[in-house]
């Protein structure tokens, strides 16, 4: 499917890219937030794909405001990390303005965060009701996540029952910073708490097995595997097959027996 891309400045000053279906009306709007390296070529492509598959998709640049050297934060060689509370602020700006293009509304929008954004669907959709679904892709399980401190004054277990909307997420066996423990102990929260997910743990990958442009990491049959039934999800939430009246849980892991997590290795 052609689509159309669009470069976009909030009245705030946050920037951005669109993508949308060149035809007919999207299917409903994602948010999708970039990992540590800020608004690069895999997250872009990513959004293209939504927008291939029918959706409306706008890419943030959480780092917008930032001063510092942008290509070294795309090497990786600093990091920025924003308080919970600027994220909400800038990730609403984008959702609101998701919400107000022709054909979405709040019903067909989602929020989605990859590796250090995430923690922010979590953090954003506990402080609004008007979001049909979070995404998270390895990320939001660490134990960073889980500490209290300037920049996250509450805990992942006050945040997680406040949600009403459902969540997707997606790890690796092999994730190097997102131990097994750390999976199981963010869906014992979410049941804990009463809440709708789908939780998947693929064999073997590693973390960041979606992203093409880092060729250690990337893991083709597990990433197709796994954007599938991202879509599948979408198309489930936005058909309105998980009513907030009742409570789904479901629960995939494929490890081995042997499973050790101080053996995983951090590929590039």
């Amino acid at each position: 499917m052609s689509v159309l891309e669009q470069q976009v400045t909030l009245t705030s000053g946050e920037q951005g890219v669109v993508y949308q279906p060149m035809t007919g009306t999207p299917r409903g709007a994602v948010v999708i937030l970039h990992e540590r390296y800020g608004l690069v070529q895999h997250t872009l492509d990513l959004a293209r794909k939504l927008a291939e598959a029918g959706y409306l998709a706008v890419a943030p640049d959480l780092f917008s405001h930032w001063q510092g050297d942008k290509e070294a934060l795309k090497r990786g060689e600093v990091r920025v990390f924003l308080t919970d509370d600027e994220c909400h602020r800038v990730i609403s700006r984008f959702l609101d303005y998701a919400q107000t293009q022709p054909g979405v509304g709040a019903a067909n929008t989602a929020l989605m965060g990859v590796c250090q954004s995430g923690r922010y669907p979590i953090v954003t959709l506990s402080k609004r009701q008007d979001i049909a679904a979070g995404v998270v892709f390895y990320g939001a399980a660490q134990d960073r996540d889980w500490g209290v401190n300037e920049q996250q004054p509450e805990p992942l277990e006050q945040l997680i029952p406040r949600l009403q909307a459902p969540f997707f997420c997606v790890f690796g066996e092999g994730d190097h910073v997102i131990s097994l423990r750390d999976v199981v102990r963010l869906r014992d929260a979410f049941e804990a708490a009463n809440k709708s997910y789908r939780m998947v743990v693929f064999p073997n990958v590693p973390h960041g097995f979606l992203n093409d442009t880092m060729p250690g990491r990337y893991r083709p049959q597990a990433a197709q595997a796994a954007w599938q039934m991202l879509l599948d999800f979408l198309d489930d939430v936005f058909a309105r097959g998980w009513p907030q009246q009742r409570v789904k849980w479901e629960f995939t892991s494929d490890i081995s027996p042997d499973y050790d997590f101080s053996k995983n290795v951090r590929y590039e």
